[in-house]
């Protein structure tokens, strides 16, 4: 069966959370705060009610029961499948894929070929933990799967350890000791690697405070972040940033701002530091390879790697590896290495893009056209032809006071004529998945619609 390992050699146990006291605040939940104590009696109180079966999907919404159900897992031995969606299709390609898979949630059952657990509205109230649970670093913890932003999502396990040796030295690289007992409130989901890494596992290896919600639209943002006792950290992507930013008036204090899923400019990093007074700092990493680097995007362009991890080259591109890295992971990025530690990021490479014998990216023509004023969305899409003397770049652009005339004009200011898109598109959104990516498929979709369109 798929992604089933047995654990053998087990040298190396890492404890379930490493917060000092048990009666320390773990998270806030829906009723209030949370201790370690509640957390682990919690834990052990679901472990019993999971299906007897290896595999599990956790749909769970609520960030700390998704915590929870995360943990009960651990301790039956089970496997925790975290997909890009819940749509039903998504489900049942896994339930065809692997046998004995169940999903816990806590709203609507799923529509799936699956067998399907609702979180209990109460757990029974079991006795205190005698210790902390801890699991082998070799045992499988979860499968993460790629977004579907470059194709078809694929899986990719990690492992207990990786999963916390990644987590304590992204927190070494943030800085999170410096604001011990920090409550972490994301936008981002807990079921994608950015989420479970940023959220989950910084809060459970540093001793932090994981907030249970999700907030998504700026207001309801700035007022989670507001009723929440200070000091607090912002777990966002550039999407939810440039949101909060356009919106007058939030200006809700953090202590730290992270950010990840796409490269930041440095002009938004500059801003949103100034608006919520503090550092931001973006994390460079994969579903693949999990959290491999760090900066500061308003001070610097270089990324610097996470304690115990190193990249090399060779011909077929950029490599990491160490300690919090399954293995070696070929990158899909274009990196210019200062050295093993330190590089500078220039994209995807399928994102590089030739047009008679002149050579851009993607990612530096969607730098220049979301840095026009008014343009709120925009993204260049390469043509599924390979790209020759003829081909037309095609962009999709959420402006809605803008012409697309006026916007191609501010295009030829900005990049060679040979990339500008032909059509560009104009409408009333793109089709973000829930960490701000574009799946393949929906932008393809929409690329082929009629709407407003200069050529």
């Amino acid at each position: 069966m798929p992604f089933w390992l047995p654990v053998a050699a087990m040298t190396i146990a890492y404890k379930l959370t490493r917060h000092e006291r048990l009666d320390a605040v773990l998270a806030i939940g829906q009723s209030g705060p949370v201790t370690v104590e509640h957390f682990l009696r919690d834990a052990a109180a679901l472990s019993p009610l999971l299906p007897p079966r290896r595999y599990v999907v956790n749909l769970c919404s609520d960030r700390y029961r998704f915590t929870v159900a995360l943990a009960a897992a651990l301790m039956r031995d089970q496997l925790t499948l975290m997909p890009p969606s819940d749509m039903a299709g998504v489900l049942d390609g896994l339930a065809a894929e692997f046998d004995g898979l169940y999903s816990i949630h806590d709203g609507a059952a799923p529509t799936a070929a699956m067998p399907a657990l609702s979180y209990p509205d109460a757990l029974p109230a079991g006795p205190s933990p005698a210790a902390m649970p801890s699991f082998p670093g070799e045992r499988p913890a979860v499968v993460l799967f790629t977004s579907g932003s470059t194709g078809r999502p694929t899986p990719h396990l990690k492992t207990w350890g990786s999963l916390v040796r990644s987590s304590l030295a992204a927190g070494a690289a943030l800085g999170v000791a410096r604001i011990p007992a920090a409550a972490i409130i994301g936008t981002v989901p807990q079921q994608h690697s950015y989420g479970l890494e940023s959220t989950v596992m910084l809060a459970l290896q540093h001793g932090l405070v994981l907030h249970h919600g999700r907030p998504f639209y700026p207001a309801d943002v700035a007022a989670c972040i507001d009723a929440t006792p200070a000091p607090r950290i912002l777990v966002t992507t550039p999407i939810h940033l440039r949101a909060m930013l356009a919106a007058s008036g939030l200006s809700p204090a953090l202590a730290l701002i992270v950010s990840a899923t796409a490269p930041l400019t440095p002009q938004l990093a500059s801003e949103a530091e100034l608006r919520f007074g503090a550092p931001l700092r973006e994390i460079y990493g994969s579903s693949e390879s999990g959290q491999l680097a760090v900066r500061r995007t308003a001070e610097s362009d270089e990324w610097r790697c996470l304690d115990g991890v190193a990249l090399h080259q060779d011909a077929a591109g950029s490599w990491a590896s160490g300690a919090s890295v399954e293995g070696r992971v070929l990158l899909n990025d274009i990196i210019e290495l200062q050295d093993a530690t330190r590089f500078r990021l220039h994209g995807r490479a399928a994102d590089l893009v030739n047009i008679a014998g002149k050579r851009t990216s993607l990612a530096h023509l969607n730098y220049h056209l979301n840095s026009i004023p008014g343009v709120r969305d925009g993204v260049f899409i390469m043509p599924e032809e390979s790209a020759t003397a003829t081909t037309r770049l095609i962009a999709l652009v959420v402006a809605p006071k803008l012409t697309a005339e006026a916007i191609l004009a501010a295009l030829r200011l900005r990049i060679d004529p040979a990339f500008l898109p032909r059509p560009l598109r104009l409408v009333d959104q793109l089709p973000r998945n829930t960490i701000g990516k574009l799946p393949r498929e929906a932008v393809a979709q929409l690329a082929g619609h009629d709407g407003r369109s200069a050529r």
